[in-house]
């Protein structure tokens, strides 16, 4: 395998492109102990203990360093990891390697996240933010069932209240365009058109 190039990243990292291919991401000190330079063979067992010893480790020293200091999800992780140069295999390692010891779990993430915003963001709102993050349909809609459940009409009702309050909003003193205006934001938050009319006690047409 021949290095076709080498990129600086920053003042100590350099990322290898071999066979014409992005490879992986050295410091400088480990790219002149392993002698690698542009149009040069980079041996079979110096590839392999870079592929095998060096990176993995990096890459969960790297997973566990992020971990310290907030929650991910295995999809932000993963994006974290790819975005410092590790290659695919060496990003899938190292999430098996969080994951085995149950750093990074999806659906703790959605439940804590779902627990801390519930009386604050819509349940279509939260639903985007978690997709945003790489957790599933199915797995959203599991842990909200649990964790909100038969409540989630209140729950809803009652955050419509809060918006309107905070709006300074009265349903019985606004005319109908008034009416229409808080209509469309409250769409606009994300709450279900049927929790929004039976808030307002009204029936008008939600643009």
């Amino acid at each position: 395998m021949t290095v076709t190039g080498i990129k600086e990243i920053d003042k100590s990292r350099l990322e290898i492109e071999i066979d014409c291919e992005r490879a992986f991401v050295l410091y400088k000190g480990e790219v002149r102990a392993y002698g690698i330079k542009e149009n040069r063979e980079l041996g079979e067992e110096d590839y392999e203990e870079i592929m095998t010893r060096v990176l993995p480790k990096r890459a969960k020293l790297r997973a566990m360093n992020l971990l310290k200091g907030r929650s991910y999800t295995a999809f932000q992780l993963k994006e974290k990891l790819e975005k410092g140069g590790y290659p695919d295999q060496i990003v899938k390692e190292a999430l098996d390697y969080v994951e085995s010891f149950g750093y990074i779990n999806d659906e703790r993430y959605a439940a804590d996240y779902i627990e801390y915003h519930k009386e604050t963001k819509s349940r279509n709102r939260i639903c985007i933010d978690l997709l945003r993050r790489g957790i599933s349909q199915d797995i959203i809609e599991r842990t909200w069932e649990d964790i909100v459940g038969e409540d989630k009409k209140i729950l809803e009702t009652e955050q419509i209240i809060s918006w309107m309050r905070k709006k300074h909003f009265t349903a019985e003193t606004a005319d109908f365009k008034e009416k229409q205006k808080m209509a469309a934001f409250l769409y606009r938050k994300g709450f279900a058109t049927e929790n929004i009319r039976n808030a307002l006690s009204l029936d008008i047409t939600i643009i």
